[in-house]
């Protein structure tokens, strides 16, 4: 049912295998390499076409700086912390909240709140852009970086509540059950028995949120103009003018905005993985 693991297959299978992995990560890789190669390209390469070849100059210093000095990119770097930060928070408070009503409590409705959790998950998110937009306008919240945040806690809290309620319900619930007949209060069973045991799914669930809102794109564009409330991944289209683009500016914007959700994964690297393999050995 399974394939076979790569260490017990043939000797001919394993030189195969060991051949062309190196290849697929060159492959994989290649956006990301073409991008940090553009990053350090003076501007003058790109009007002569000197797309691939070797750089003319190495404008490390040069290009970074102006990213940096001479662009709004660190008021963008801000707005993309002030909104990702509160929605991390936000968005895993509430789904160990509602992950624990519904992983542990039994009462009538409790499957269907839960359905109306996942289902949010399936519509298109294309769809909501108009009536969002309105809603973010009618609120005084359109090209704010309130108004993010609200609707990304908003719509992580579904996907978040499937994961804390399916992890919560994998607890020993022995352990539920001696403290209520020791009298501790719910709240306190939530705080001091079920919390401490959700540290790793609380970190995998971070860490996820965190990159989803880091890198949301399509949202920055329809609820925020400008470098008041705008993310990075938006703020890096300031390097596009009407007759020309800056592309050596614009790789070296990527590859800076991509450094904290990688530097994110690999702090919490440990804990990221064992929220998600726990319980998948029993």
């Amino acid at each position: 049912m399974f394939p076979t693991p790569i260490a017990k297959r043939s000797r001919s299978a394993q030189l195969s295998y060991q051949a062309f992995l190196p290849l697929a990560l060159i492959l994989w890789l290649l956006p990301l390499l073409a991008v940090a190669l553009f990053s350090v390209k003076p501007g003058a390469d790109f009007a002569n076409g000197n797309y691939w070849g070797i750089p003319s100059s190495f404008d490390l210093f040069s290009n970074y700086g102006m990213v940096f000095f001479e662009s709004n990119m660190p008021r963008y770097l801000m707005n993309s912390l002030l909104i990702t930060i509160p929605t991390v928070i936000g968005a895993v408070a509430l789904s160990s909240l509602a992950g624990f009503a519904l992983g542990i409590y039994k009462f009538r409705g409790n499957l269907l709140i839960f359905f109306m959790f996942i289902a949010g998950n399936f519509v298109p998110f294309q769809i909501l852009m108009v009536p969002v937009r309105d809603l973010t306008i009618s609120m005084g919240l359109y090209d704010s970086v309130m108004g993010l945040v609200l609707f990304h806690v908003a719509f992580q809290t579904g996907f978040c509540t499937l994961f804390m309620r399916n992890f919560i319900r994998a607890l020993p619930y022995p352990l539920i059950e001696a403290a209520r007949v020791e009298g501790v209060a719910e709240w306190r069973i939530f705080w001091y028995v079920v919390l401490p045991l959700m540290k790793p799914a609380l970190a995998a669930l971070a860490v996820l949120v965190f990159t989803f809102i880091w890198n949301d794109y399509f949202w920055a564009v329809v609820l925020t103009q400008g470098p008041n409330a705008q993310p990075v991944t938006a703020g890096i289209t300031e390097f596009n003018s009407q007759f020309r683009a800056a592309y050596h500016l614009m790789s070296a914007g990527s590859i800076v905005a991509a450094l904290p959700p990688v530097a994110m994964f690999f702090l919490m690297q440990k804990h990221f993985i064992a929220g998600l393999t726990l319980g998948a050995v029993k």
